[in-house]
Parts: structure tokens; sequence; C-alpha cells
């Protein structure tokens, strides 16, 4: 048995954005918009990105930063991944002490990198806020390593003009345009609140920028892979805005 089709009412369209604008376009934190909205998601995902590209993907506009004292309390700050939807507990690495983050495709110099060799890089520390595209904000403290800065070490071709991101998180992953993830505040985060990633923000190593949403921001990283073709993302596989942008 299906449920019937309905139309759409006041909270789909402040789903969608029509109200609350591109941030809100689609609620990929947990809901996937249904046979009604699927279609519309898709024709607003390709608005979004248009405006997105054209209008604010620069890699000088810096998301503003926070005092500490402006951080969100631990236990308002929500947690979320898709193994957990579906089991109640976060993921956890099949081999913790084996754990790399491979870094390869289009490049010249691959490597395995774990959590110590991470650690030895330049880092970044900020206190920015969190978008996520169900609409609620948090303010945290991230440290990490900038994306640039593994970069530079792998050297990529000049054929490579994408990124893709993939987890130990029920297969999650996404993709991004080289410009986006060479953005100064565009980093590999090992710590939250000054304290070690725990595996309810994606531990032991997640993607971070404040200038995307959070759907963009993939968590549990095993690799990172420079590609010629665009690739996917398991939410804008399904219609979601592929920039993310805010």
């Amino acid at each position: 048995m299906t449920d019937r089709p309905r139309g759409l009412d006041r909270r789909d369209f402040l789903r969608l954005g029509l109200v609350a604008g591109p941030a809100s376009l689609v609620a990929s934190c947990g809901w996937d918009g249904g046979a009604v909205l699927e279609p519309k998601l898709r024709a607003f995902s390709r608005v979004n990105d248009w405006v997105g590209e054209k209008l604010w993907h620069s890699s000088s506009r810096l998301a503003p930063e926070y005092p500490v004292l402006a951080r969100t309390a631990a236990a308002n700050f929500p947690s979320y991944s898709i193994t957990y939807n579906k089991t109640g507990s976060f993921p956890y690495p099949p081999d913790p002490e084996g754990w790399r983050l491979n870094v390869g495709g289009l490049v010249r110099k691959p490597l395995a990198l774990t959590r110590p060799m991470i650690e030895a890089l330049p880092r970044v520390t900020y206190t920015v806020k969190h978008h996520c595209v169900e609409g609620w904000t948090a303010i945290a403290t991230w440290t990490g390593v900038p994306v640039s800065a593994i970069s530079a070490l792998v050297e990529p071709t000049p054929q490579a003009s994408y990124l893709r991101f993939d987890s130990f998180d029920s297969q999650y992953y996404n993709g991004w345009d080289l410009k986006s993830a060479m953005h100064p505040q565009t980093i590999l985060a090992y710590a939250y609140n000054d304290r070690p990633l725990g595996m309810n923000h994606g531990a032991p190593l997640r993607l971070y920028s404040p200038v995307k949403l959070g759907y963009k921001l993939t968590k549990y990283l095993t690799a990172m892979t420079f590609t010629r073709e665009r690739p996917g993302g398991y939410w804008e596989d399904q219609g979601y805005p592929w920039l993310g942008g805010i």
C-alpha cells in the first residue's frame, strides 16, 4: 500500500526555500521531499547551482568568524549521519588502527595519510556558523588542515577539475569543484571545540567549510580523489543542489 500524493502546504513551501531562500531549498538532513516534491527539488537544484556559481562562488569571499563565547552548546549542535538514521548508532571505521586518508586520482604523488601525519601539517582554526539545509544554524570551532595544503603535496595534474570525497558512512560521498575545495576556509577537520573530533561529528576526519551547506561537508572520510568528470553525491544524486554554497 502506498500513500496517496498530497498537494503542497505552507511547510513544503518553507522547506523548498520559496520563503527562506536558497539555504532551505531541500531538507537533506533527514527529509527526502517525497514523490510530489522530488521533481521540484531537481528544478530548484539547477537554479540554486547556477545562482551560486555565478553570483556567490568566490575564493575571496570569507565566512565571518565569531568569538569563542558565541559557540553553541555541544548538546544543542545536532549530529547526523546516514548510518545513524538507519541504525541509531554512528559509524566506526572497519579498522580504526589502520585508518588512512587515501588521496589519489589525477595526481602525481598519491598519498595514504594517517591522522598523526595530517595533524603535523599546517593547521587552521576558526569559529564559524554551520548552516544546515533544514534551516538551523549553530556556531562551533573547527581545527584542521586546508585542503589546499593536501593538494600541494599530491600535485594534481592539469586534467583534474573536481574532487570526490568518500566516507565509511553507508557509502556517503559527494563532489566539489576545485575552486571551492581550494577556498582558504575549506579544511579537513580533526578537532571540534578544541577537542579531538568525536564520532558524532565525523571522526576521525571530516570535510569542513563555512561557505557550504552541511550536506556537502562529508564526515568519516576515507578518500579524496581528484577527477576529470564531476562526481555526484549521496544527496546530489537525488536532486539536491550540487554546489551547495551559502
